[in-house]
């Protein structure tokens, strides 16, 4: 067997597995805070025949790399909006089972009882009191209000501060802080691992803030960025990058395809020597 062969069908292999990777960027060049992935080859096992000669078996996929470059921040008016200006992740819970999640989305919506959540009911986490001392899911309501406000008063409205803070607004004009947006940030973020629906898991793995004990820290601490309210992060996928690569994979492919197809010729030649 030629070993021609072999390296051809890794190349188409590993080709296919990098069209895979930019039609996935490709798909999700609209999808808010969204990152782009980067395949990445490496060469195959080589065969020695001798101490001076190796000759190669084909090419692998050493890794698919996530990149974390920050996506276009932009202005959309929509209360519950976030964005994050800077490093780190927005943290939420899954109310039902406790565990926690990363994800620089921040297209949360509020729920009937005040909660901010994502789009499939995870709750955005952080300080949850006046004082910042308690943790938690966070809440817009008028509890804790000021001594003056009136006793039947409503949420009329809520900002969140670039330090995170939630300043609440009430129908009779009362103005307070309650709350407040936590962030966190890793020393290797390619550990985390995609779940879908934006977020991101393996937490402990990625070198959170607090280490073993990984605990979420406010914005523009730490070496954490801002909060952008009222505005969300857009996908970090450049189109005209991902078509130019798009492009070159499609050659590879092609090349390593005409490897195999002049292997098979030399081979037909070799069977047909008898004649």
């Amino acid at each position: 067997m030629i070993r021609s062969l072999t390296s051809g069908v890794s190349g188409l292999q590993q080709h296919q597995v990098k069209l895979d990777v930019i039609g996935n960027n490709i798909a999700n060049a609209n999808t808010v805070a969204f990152k782009g992935g980067r395949t990445e080859f490496e060469d195959a096992f080589s065969q020695s025949l001798d101490e001076q000669t190796q000759i190669g078996s084909g090419v692998t996929t050493g890794s698919v790399t996530n990149l974390f470059s920050q996506g276009t921040v932009t202005k959309t008016g929509r209360p519950d909006d976030m964005a994050v200006a800077g490093e780190g992740f927005f943290v939420v819970r899954n109310p039902q089972t406790g565990e926690e999640f990363v994800t620089r989305a921040g297209d949360f919506r509020r729920s009937s009882d005040g909660y901010l959540t994502t789009g499939n009911g995870y709750r955005l986490q952080g300080f949850t009191n006046a004082d910042m001392s308690a943790r938690g899911d966070i809440r817009i309501t008028a509890e804790e209000a000021p001594a003056g406000a009136a006793a039947n008063a409503t949420v009329a409205a809520y900002n969140v501060e670039g330090d995170g803070r939630i300043r609440i607004t009430l129908n009779d004009g009362t103005k307070y802080y309650r709350g407040q947006v936590l962030l966190q940030s890793f020393s290797n973020p390619n550990a985390l691992r995609k779940e879908g629906n934006n977020l991101y898991s393996g937490i402990a793995n990625a070198g959170p803030l607090g280490g073993a004990a990984p605990e979420s820290r406010a914005p523009g601490s730490n070496g954490l960025g801002s909060i952008a309210f009222e505005h969300l992060e857009m996908s970090n996928v450049d189109l005209t990058g991902e078509f130019a690569s798009l492009i070159s994979t499609q050659r590879g492919f092609q090349a390593n395809a005409r490897i195999i197809t002049t292997s098979d010729e030399i081979l037909q030649e070799i069977v047909n020597l008898k004649r």
